[in-house]
């Protein structure tokens, strides 16, 4: 499998770093934990790039109560009119 695409609803975390993620579901989750031992840097990480809209972007992934979770950036939030609850179609695929 070369490219995961799913809808997954934008979430906020209001840590001490507050930031949006979009958590993969379950079953895509699998396919990326197959791979783990492949791409991984580190604590899980897991590098990919990601596309929402017309935004494209590198980024990482991170474990997070079994599944994995990917970090939103401002700039495509902005591009993509993305906030807390909505739930665009996120395209993902593993970087080597």
């Amino acid at each position: 499998m070369s490219e995961i695409e799913f809808a997954g609803e934008v979430w906020y975390w209001r840590g001490p770093a507050p930031w949006y993620f979009v958590t993969v579901p379950e079953e895509e989750c699998a396919y990326f934990e197959a791979e783990a031992g492949q791409v991984s840097y580190g604590w899980g990480m897991i590098p990919v790039t990601a596309e929402i809209g017309g935004s494209v972007w590198a980024t990482s992934m991170f474990p997070k109560d079994g599944q994995y979770i990917l970090p939103l950036k401002a700039s495509v939030r902005r591009a993509e009119d993305l906030d807390d609850g909505d739930v665009p179609t996120v395209r993902l695929r593993l970087r080597t």
